[in-house]
Protein backbone atom coordinates (compact mmCIF):
# COMPACT_ATOMS: atom_id res chain seq x y z
CA UNK A 1 0.00 0.00 0.00
CA UNK A 2 1.61 3.86 -0.94
CA UNK A 3 2.46 6.01 2.03
CA UNK A 4 0.89 8.82 0.14
CA UNK A 5 2.48 10.89 2.50
CA UNK A 6 5.77 10.58 1.97
CA UNK A 7 4.30 10.29 -1.82
CA UNK A 8 3.44 13.91 -1.57
CA UNK A 9 6.16 15.03 0.27
CA UNK A 10 8.54 13.29 -3.27
CA UNK A 11 6.37 15.66 -5.25
CA UNK A 12 7.11 18.39 -3.29
CA UNK A 13 10.91 17.84 -3.35
CA UNK A 14 10.37 17.70 -7.43
CA UNK A 15 8.68 20.98 -7.84
CA UNK A 16 11.65 22.53 -5.80
CA UNK A 17 13.97 20.98 -8.02
CA UNK A 18 12.69 22.39 -10.90
CA UNK A 19 12.73 25.79 -10.19
CA UNK A 20 16.28 25.86 -7.70
CA UNK A 21 18.76 28.07 -9.81
CA UNK A 22 21.72 25.88 -7.79
CA UNK A 23 23.42 27.12 -10.86
CA UNK A 24 24.19 30.14 -9.56
CA UNK A 25 26.29 28.88 -6.31
CA UNK A 26 28.96 27.36 -8.10
CA UNK A 27 29.26 29.59 -11.26
CA UNK A 28 32.96 31.38 -11.37
CA UNK A 29 34.39 28.28 -9.75
CA UNK A 30 32.88 25.74 -12.79
CA UNK A 31 33.09 28.28 -15.49
CA UNK A 32 37.42 28.73 -14.41
CA UNK A 33 37.46 25.10 -13.98
CA UNK A 34 35.46 24.54 -17.61
CA UNK A 35 37.93 26.78 -19.45
CA UNK A 36 41.21 25.59 -18.19
CA UNK A 37 43.75 24.19 -21.22
CA UNK A 38 40.20 24.95 -23.41
CA UNK A 39 41.56 26.28 -27.18
CA UNK A 40 39.53 29.20 -28.62
CA UNK A 41 36.07 31.21 -27.07
CA UNK A 42 35.84 30.41 -23.38
CA UNK A 43 32.80 29.35 -22.03
CA UNK A 44 30.31 31.70 -20.32
CA UNK A 45 27.75 29.52 -18.93
CA UNK A 46 28.42 26.77 -16.79
CA UNK A 47 27.27 22.70 -17.53
CA UNK A 48 25.48 23.23 -14.11
CA UNK A 49 23.25 26.00 -15.48
CA UNK A 50 22.75 23.97 -18.92
CA UNK A 51 21.40 20.78 -16.75
CA UNK A 52 19.19 22.88 -14.83
CA UNK A 53 17.56 24.18 -18.26
CA UNK A 54 17.88 20.42 -20.00
CA UNK A 55 15.25 18.96 -16.74
CA UNK A 56 12.64 21.74 -18.08
CA UNK A 57 12.98 21.08 -21.46
CA UNK A 58 12.48 17.20 -20.73
CA UNK A 59 9.00 18.73 -18.81
CA UNK A 60 7.78 20.19 -22.27
CA UNK A 61 9.46 24.17 -22.14
CA UNK A 62 10.89 24.74 -25.64
CA UNK A 63 14.42 26.47 -25.67
CA UNK A 64 12.47 30.37 -26.13
CA UNK A 65 10.93 29.51 -23.37
CA UNK A 66 14.26 28.83 -21.27
CA UNK A 67 15.56 31.70 -22.19
CA UNK A 68 12.68 33.80 -20.97
CA UNK A 69 12.84 31.60 -17.72
CA UNK A 70 16.57 32.67 -17.49
CA UNK A 71 15.51 36.77 -18.03
CA UNK A 72 13.19 36.18 -15.13
CA UNK A 73 15.84 34.87 -12.91
CA UNK A 74 18.48 37.43 -13.32
CA UNK A 75 16.36 40.17 -12.92
CA UNK A 76 15.24 38.49 -9.49
CA UNK A 77 18.49 37.34 -9.00
CA UNK A 78 21.49 39.99 -9.41
CA UNK A 79 21.43 40.38 -12.75
CA UNK A 80 23.53 37.15 -13.99
CA UNK A 81 23.93 37.26 -18.00
CA UNK A 82 21.57 35.56 -19.99
CA UNK A 83 21.81 32.61 -22.29
CA UNK A 84 20.23 33.10 -25.62
CA UNK A 85 17.84 30.28 -26.44
CA UNK A 86 19.97 29.01 -29.90
CA UNK A 87 22.89 28.28 -27.10
CA UNK A 88 21.08 26.92 -24.82
CA UNK A 89 19.68 23.97 -28.07
CA UNK A 90 23.65 23.69 -28.74
CA UNK A 91 24.90 22.84 -25.35
CA UNK A 92 21.68 20.94 -24.47
CA UNK A 93 22.45 18.38 -27.82
CA UNK A 94 25.97 18.41 -26.55
CA UNK A 95 25.85 17.80 -23.25
CA UNK A 96 27.85 14.59 -22.21
CA UNK A 97 25.27 12.18 -20.35
CA UNK A 98 26.64 9.57 -18.12
CA UNK A 99 24.80 6.67 -16.28
CA UNK A 100 27.10 5.79 -13.42
CA UNK A 101 26.41 3.21 -10.13
CA UNK A 102 29.59 3.17 -7.74
CA UNK A 103 28.32 0.03 -6.19
CA UNK A 104 28.62 -3.72 -6.63
CA UNK A 105 26.73 -6.81 -6.23
CA UNK A 106 23.96 -5.14 -8.01
CA UNK A 107 20.58 -6.97 -8.82
CA UNK A 108 19.79 -5.68 -12.63
CA UNK A 109 16.87 -6.30 -14.98
CA UNK A 110 16.89 -5.42 -18.61
CA UNK A 111 13.74 -4.27 -20.51
CA UNK A 112 13.10 -2.43 -23.77
CA UNK A 113 9.89 0.24 -24.66
CA UNK A 114 9.56 2.85 -27.05
CA UNK A 115 9.82 6.64 -27.31
CA UNK A 116 6.71 8.48 -29.70
CA UNK A 117 9.13 10.84 -32.75
CA UNK A 118 6.39 12.93 -32.64
CA UNK A 119 2.86 13.74 -31.30
CA UNK A 120 0.81 12.86 -34.07
CA UNK A 121 -1.57 10.41 -32.86
CA UNK A 122 -1.76 6.58 -34.44
CA UNK A 123 -4.88 8.34 -36.41
CA UNK A 124 -2.93 10.62 -38.10
CA UNK A 125 -0.17 7.38 -38.95
CA UNK A 126 -3.70 5.26 -40.08
CA UNK A 127 -5.06 7.92 -42.01
CA UNK A 128 -2.43 9.73 -44.01
CA UNK A 129 -0.12 7.26 -43.90
CA UNK A 130 2.35 9.55 -42.04
CA UNK A 131 5.28 7.59 -40.87
CA UNK A 132 7.95 8.58 -38.61
CA UNK A 133 8.47 4.78 -36.47
CA UNK A 134 9.49 5.17 -33.42
CA UNK A 135 12.50 4.96 -31.15
CA UNK A 136 13.25 1.53 -29.15
CA UNK A 137 15.26 2.63 -25.26
CA UNK A 138 16.39 -0.68 -23.39
CA UNK A 139 18.03 0.00 -20.11
CA UNK A 140 19.74 -2.27 -17.76
CA UNK A 141 17.96 -1.11 -13.93
CA UNK A 142 17.56 -1.91 -10.08
CA UNK A 143 15.47 -2.87 -8.05
CA UNK A 144 15.63 0.88 -6.54
CA UNK A 145 14.96 2.77 -9.52
CA UNK A 146 18.65 3.59 -10.68
CA UNK A 147 19.19 3.11 -14.58
CA UNK A 148 22.93 1.09 -14.92
CA UNK A 149 23.44 1.56 -18.34
CA UNK A 150 20.78 2.22 -21.10
CA UNK A 151 20.75 1.88 -25.25
CA UNK A 152 18.55 4.05 -27.69
CA UNK A 153 17.92 3.63 -31.51
CA UNK A 154 15.31 2.84 -33.85
CA UNK A 155 12.63 0.61 -33.81
CA UNK A 156 14.87 -2.33 -35.23
CA UNK A 157 17.28 -2.29 -32.42
CA UNK A 158 18.05 -5.86 -30.60
CA UNK A 159 16.61 -5.81 -26.98
CA UNK A 160 18.69 -9.03 -26.46
CA UNK A 161 21.86 -8.09 -28.11
CA UNK A 162 21.54 -4.76 -26.34
CA UNK A 163 20.78 -5.99 -23.05
CA UNK A 164 24.00 -8.80 -23.45
CA UNK A 165 26.56 -5.88 -24.19
CA UNK A 166 25.35 -3.66 -21.21
CA UNK A 167 26.03 -7.30 -19.19
CA UNK A 168 29.32 -7.29 -20.38
CA UNK A 169 30.05 -3.75 -19.80
CA UNK A 170 29.27 -3.82 -16.28
CA UNK A 171 29.45 -7.32 -15.70
CA UNK A 172 32.06 -6.61 -12.77
CA UNK A 173 29.32 -5.43 -10.67
CA UNK A 174 26.64 -7.22 -11.13
CA UNK A 175 25.15 -9.96 -9.01
CA UNK A 176 22.01 -11.52 -10.65
CA UNK A 177 20.43 -10.66 -13.88
CA UNK A 178 16.35 -10.70 -13.65
CA UNK A 179 14.83 -10.94 -17.36
CA UNK A 180 11.17 -11.57 -19.24
CA UNK A 181 10.68 -14.54 -21.44
CA UNK A 182 12.45 -12.81 -24.14
CA UNK A 183 15.83 -12.77 -22.60
CA UNK A 184 15.62 -17.45 -22.37
CA UNK A 185 18.44 -17.67 -25.20
CA UNK A 186 21.42 -19.89 -25.22
CA UNK A 187 23.41 -16.83 -25.93
CA UNK A 188 22.07 -14.78 -22.89
CA UNK A 189 22.63 -18.05 -20.03
CA UNK A 190 26.03 -18.69 -21.37
CA UNK A 191 27.25 -14.72 -20.86
CA UNK A 192 25.89 -14.95 -17.44
CA UNK A 193 27.62 -18.08 -16.82
CA UNK A 194 31.10 -16.40 -18.11
CA UNK A 195 30.71 -13.98 -15.67
CA UNK A 196 29.57 -15.84 -12.97
CA UNK A 197 25.82 -14.07 -12.78
CA UNK A 198 22.99 -15.30 -10.99
CA UNK A 199 19.82 -15.00 -13.26
CA UNK A 200 16.27 -15.13 -12.97
CA UNK A 201 15.23 -15.07 -16.43
CA UNK A 202 11.45 -16.77 -17.28
CA UNK A 203 11.85 -19.62 -18.84
CA UNK A 204 9.17 -20.90 -22.14
CA UNK A 205 6.35 -23.16 -20.91
CA UNK A 206 7.55 -25.42 -24.00
CA UNK A 207 11.74 -25.45 -23.01
CA UNK A 208 13.80 -28.86 -23.47
CA UNK A 209 15.51 -29.82 -20.82
CA UNK A 210 18.48 -30.66 -23.41
CA UNK A 211 21.62 -28.57 -22.57
CA UNK A 212 22.06 -27.96 -26.84
CA UNK A 213 24.58 -26.12 -26.34
CA UNK A 214 24.15 -24.47 -22.61
CA UNK A 215 24.47 -26.49 -19.83
CA UNK A 216 23.45 -23.26 -17.54
CA UNK A 217 20.16 -22.92 -19.06
CA UNK A 218 19.40 -26.43 -18.85
CA UNK A 219 20.39 -26.24 -15.13
CA UNK A 220 17.87 -23.24 -14.88
CA UNK A 221 15.04 -25.22 -17.17
CA UNK A 222 14.89 -28.04 -14.79
CA UNK A 223 14.53 -25.42 -11.48
CA UNK A 224 11.62 -23.94 -13.55
CA UNK A 225 10.38 -27.42 -14.40
CA UNK A 226 10.57 -28.60 -10.45
CA UNK A 227 8.43 -26.13 -8.73
CA UNK A 228 4.84 -24.20 -9.59
CA UNK A 229 5.24 -20.45 -11.37
CA UNK A 230 4.28 -19.05 -8.12
CA UNK A 231 7.19 -21.10 -6.03
CA UNK A 232 9.97 -20.15 -8.80
CA UNK A 233 9.02 -16.33 -8.86
CA UNK A 234 9.22 -16.38 -4.83
CA UNK A 235 12.90 -18.87 -5.27
CA UNK A 236 14.49 -16.35 -8.16
CA UNK A 237 13.31 -12.93 -6.61
CA UNK A 238 11.49 -12.73 -9.85
CA UNK A 239 9.32 -9.84 -8.47
CA UNK A 240 12.42 -7.37 -8.63
CA UNK A 241 12.06 -7.35 -12.18
CA UNK A 242 9.05 -5.22 -12.63
CA UNK A 243 10.78 -1.89 -10.87
CA UNK A 244 14.30 -2.55 -12.12
CA UNK A 245 12.44 -2.44 -15.67
CA UNK A 246 8.85 -1.66 -16.28
CA UNK A 247 8.60 0.43 -13.41
CA UNK A 248 11.51 2.72 -14.46
CA UNK A 249 9.87 3.60 -17.82
CA UNK A 250 6.38 3.89 -16.42
CA UNK A 251 8.07 6.30 -14.13
CA UNK A 252 9.94 8.18 -16.51
CA UNK A 253 6.68 8.61 -18.98
CA UNK A 254 4.25 9.49 -16.33
CA UNK A 255 6.90 12.41 -15.84
CA UNK A 256 8.65 13.64 -18.74
CA UNK A 257 5.72 12.13 -21.51
CA UNK A 258 6.78 9.76 -24.18
CA UNK A 259 7.62 11.40 -27.06
CA UNK A 260 10.28 14.15 -28.40
CA UNK A 261 10.52 17.47 -29.55
CA UNK A 262 13.50 17.32 -31.77
CA UNK A 263 13.62 16.73 -35.65
CA UNK A 264 17.03 14.87 -36.72
CA UNK A 265 17.35 11.49 -35.41
CA UNK A 266 20.72 12.14 -33.11
CA UNK A 267 19.03 15.32 -31.52
CA UNK A 268 16.35 12.65 -30.66
CA UNK A 269 18.53 9.97 -29.00
CA UNK A 270 19.88 12.16 -27.08
CA UNK A 271 17.01 13.58 -25.69
CA UNK A 272 15.24 10.60 -24.81
CA UNK A 273 18.32 9.48 -23.13
CA UNK A 274 18.64 13.16 -20.94
CA UNK A 275 14.81 12.49 -20.14
CA UNK A 276 16.02 9.26 -18.32
CA UNK A 277 19.25 10.84 -17.31
CA UNK A 278 16.79 13.69 -15.80
CA UNK A 279 14.81 11.13 -14.31
CA UNK A 280 17.91 9.69 -12.39
CA UNK A 281 18.23 13.59 -10.74
CA UNK A 282 15.03 13.25 -9.56
CA UNK A 283 15.42 10.53 -7.67
CA UNK A 284 18.38 11.58 -5.83
CA UNK A 285 16.21 14.10 -4.28
CA UNK A 286 13.68 11.94 -2.99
Amino acid sequence: MRNWKEYNQKLIKRGEFYINPRFLDNWLDEINQMNKRKVGNPYLYPNSEIEFLAVLHCKGYDYRSLEGIIIGLSKQLGNFPVISYTQICRRFNRLDIKFEINENNLIVAGDGSGEKSTKRGSWMREKWKVRKGWIKVVILGTPEGQIVDIRIGNEALDERASVRGMIRNNHKKIKKFLGDGLHDCKKTFNLCEKYGIETAIKIRKNAQTKALGSPRRKQEVLFYKSMSPKEWVKAKDYGFRWPASEGIFSADKTIFGEYVSAKNKKNMYHEVKVKFWAYMQLKKVE
